[in-house]
């Protein structure tokens, strides 16, 4: 069982600042003016900066630090050693629903039958520093998916905003060793202190519950069987009306991983390169034969909730779902993923 330290807004500051004589940090910052519905963009920390503690998640995913877009995977690895490399980083402001995905990552890249070794590499020098969520976007649904709006679980450091400071929760050695390492500015939690969290907490909990009950949600027990049963259902007719393939709502989506690798000739040798992949392209599943068993739009728009819904509660136990909205956000079809399951659930119960 780890700690749980509290450090006031002044010293954060002063920590915040000094992990990048040691680190590459990472931490989220505001765009626009402050308030709801404000975007939140990641970006290197470079100069003295005061730390933004976001309200909810940001716009990237946190598959981004680990499986970029566009990766040169050579470049991990010295001429002279196969022995890849990768900076020491930390990572602020990621939210339950970041953290919570994020297994999806790990059980790919990490328990399959091959370990990729440069997200392991990157994994192990990359310290997560989550955060309470203080406020919700109207696409926030994590409840749905059983998922609370702080992270239990998953996180290096948890950050839990009071008045004048910050409760510090632990969630691993690699997070008590970053405590000890600036021991200096972290004092033991009080029992008053842990009780102002848990009021916030709960009040936020609250606030979302009766922001989600007009939504009429289906259930995470419900979603395998809806999208097995719905099978030949025309709701993927008509929601694919709407889809233009471009792959966003798989780039945005912090479970989605299929990639490819490709080579390319730089100078006198050959750099291989691996990219992001959607299943939303007509070219996805297309062989090099030229078979595609996914020629039309609504094979692979099913196929996108077949995976999340039911390839990964049978092998996983958990649906590729974590109620961050951000493909909501992010589709110009606007195909919404909770219209989608609802449309599933009335027609099975109608019989249409």
């Amino acid at each position: 069982m780890f700690k749980i330290y509290y450090i006031e807004s002044a010293q954060f500051n002063n920590f915040y600042r000094t992990l990048r004589n040691t680190y590459k940090v990472f931490s989220p910052f505001a765009k626009g003016s402050p308030g709801r519905e404000t975007d939140y963009l990641y970006k290197n920390i470079l100069e003295d900066e005061a730390f933004v503690f976001n309200s909810y998640r940001a716009i990237e995913p946190l598959k981004s630090f680990f499986t970029p877009a566009l990766e040169k995977v050579t470049e991990y690895f010295r001429p002279d050693s196969a022995t890849p490399v990768a900076a020491k980083t930390v990572v602020f402001g990621l939210k339950n629903c970041d953290i919570v995905g994020h297994k999806i990552q790990d059980f790919v890249f990490l328990e399959g039958v091959e370990v990729d070794v440069v997200y392991r590499l990157k994994r192990e020098n990359t310290i997560l520093i989550s955060g309470d969520c203080a406020d919700f976007k109207a696409v926030c649904h994590c409840l749905a998916w059983d998922i609370q709006p702080y992270p239990m679980a998953g996180f290096d450091i948890n950050l839990s905003p009071l008045s004048d400071g910050y409760l510090v929760e632990v969630g691993s050695q690699k997070g008590e060793e970053l405590i000890q390492e600036y021991k200096e500015y972290f004092i033991p939690a009080k029992e008053t202190q842990l009780a102002g969290r848990r009021v916030k907490r709960d009040n936020l909990i609250e606030r979302l519950k009766k922001h989600l009950l007009p939504q009429n949600l289906v259930s995470k027990d419900q979603v395998q069987k809806l999208v097995k049963d719905g099978y030949n259902l025309d709701t993927w007719r008509q929601f694919m009306s709407t889809c233009v393939e471009c792959g966003g709502c798989n780039f945005i989506c912090d479970t989605c991983h299929c990639f490819l690798l490709a080579d390319k000739k730089e100078e006198q040798r050959n750099a291989r390169f691996k990219l992001w992949d959607a299943c939303l392209y007509a070219n996805y599943a297309r062989v090099a034969g030229g078979a595609n068993p996914l020629k039309t739009r609504i094979q692979r728009l099913r196929f996108r909730y077949t995976k999340k819904f039911d390839f990964f509660v049978n092998n996983l136990g958990m649906p590729a779902c974590c109620g961050c909205g951000r493909c909501i956000e992010v589709c110009p079809g606007k195909i919404d993923i909770r219209e989608v399951l609802k449309d599933l659930a009335k027609k099975l119960k109608s019989g249409t």
